[in-house]
């Protein structure tokens, strides 16, 4: 079995991190301290095409695969961990469930200025009493003449403070069969948005709120009986998440072995002392392990949607790995990798902040263990 890079993912490989060492190296610390999407990062990301890689080709994009979408958010991310946000969000995140789910018409409207770097979508998904029992939402679209009525609310939207159309799910009916999505834009009547919260690591969210917000019908992407689907595409904003958590936890490696190299105390190198040694031995192994099951996952998913499954791994290990890596490597740095002088501590608030977002570990637990058993465990009381 080969574990190499082929020649022409290489070279993908090799031109987009020049590309971000050219363009966004410069900047990285204040980038990421920065409040707003960075729209001339989209911009030059746009140009560049790096935008819908996973799209095709047909619809406006680079018709590409998912291995080459992990590549180009990995290497960025390497570069300037900021900017691989701006890769999320136009290849991994509300867009890519929307772009595979769209209609003809929703693609006209809304895919230009999406890849164009104009413009992002958000997933409004968890509400107050539906987190990881996301089935359990309680937004609602019910009918009105031939459209619907959208009622109810979402919290944690990323990029809620920026975003310009929404996918939202929401209930046509009762029970999990009746669960789709709709989208819905800035500034319609009956939306408003609350005011902005703080993550730890300083993302700034807003509450969703919907009041009788009219939702025409060519305004439905995915109607009862969508909610499967809907999860399915989610599974490729996981691969986002998993591929910026493995690569920030290889940034602060990087910046942590560089500093062990040259700090000297007591004499001699950090490198030198086997206490700090073992330390980087353990961040190879996991960052490593981890990014061979994060590509197993992106190269199986081949240009369509990766295995729920493989996911869940690597998403774990991934999470596990960035974890291990940014917080052992701020503790190798002390007071430098402390500082905000650096982005060691944005890397650890971010890592940690995954180890959450998009399918909490024990969550991706109970889901790896029914892969392994072949079937599944309610979590909920019998009835």
């Amino acid at each position: 079995m080969d574990f190499q890079l082929t020649e022409e993912q290489r070279a993908f490989q090799a031109s987009v991190r020049a590309f971000a060492e050219r363009n966004l190296a410069a900047g990285a610390v204040e980038r990421a301290h920065a409040d707003g999407f960075p729209w001339d990062v989209a911009r030059l990301m746009a140009e560049q095409g790096l935008l819908g890689i996973m799209l095709p080709e047909a619809d406006g994009g680079q018709g590409g695969s998912l291995f080459d979408a992990v590549l180009a958010i990995e290497q960025v991310a390497l570069v300037c961990p900021r900017s691989a946000d701006v890769i999320q969000a136009g290849n991994f995140g509300a867009f890519r469930t929307f772009a595979e789910y769209a209609s003809p018409w929703q693609k006209e409207k809304y895919f230009g200025p999406l890849l164009r770097g104009e413009a992002i979508a958000a997933v409004g998904m968890t509400e107050p009493d539906a987190g990881s029992a996301l089935t359990d939402l309680t937004t609602s679209c019910t009918p009105d003449g031939d459209g619907w009525r959208l009622n109810g609310g979402k919290i944690f939207t990323t990029n809620s403070d920026d975003a310009s159309v929404f996918v939202i799910y929401c209930r046509f009916g009762p029970g999990v069969g009746n669960i789709g999505s709709v989208l819905v834009e800035r500034g319609m009547e009956g939306f408003t948005l609350g005011p902005p919260t703080r993550y730890m690591n300083d993302e700034i969210w807003r509450a969703l709120y919907f009041d009788n917000v009219r939702i025409a019908p060519e305004m439905v992407l995915l109607g009862p009986g969508g909610f499967k689907k809907q999860i399915a595409g989610f599974n490729v904003e996981r691969v986002g998440n998993t591929t910026r958590s493995l690569a920030l936890g290889e940034y602060c490696f990087q910046q942590a072995k560089a500093h062990a190299e040259t700090r000297r105390q007591f004499g001699r190198t950090l490198s030198e002392f086997q206490g700090l040694q073992w330390k980087f031995a353990e961040m190879r192994v996991a960052l490593d392990g981890a990014r061979l099951l994060l590509y197993r996952a992106a190269v199986n998913g081949g240009n369509g949607l990766p295995d729920a499954q493989e996911v869940a791994i690597a998403k774990y290990a991934c999470n596990q790995a960035g974890w291990l890596a940014s917080n052992e490597s701020m503790q190798v740095m002390g007071g430098t990798g402390y500082s905000r002088d650096l982005l060691i501590e944005y890397c650890v608030r971010r890592c940690r902040g995954w180890m959450i977002a998009g399918g909490s570990l024990e969550i991706l637990k109970n889901r790896i263990a029914e892969g392994v058993f072949g079937r599944s465990f309610p979590q909920r009381p019998p009835k």
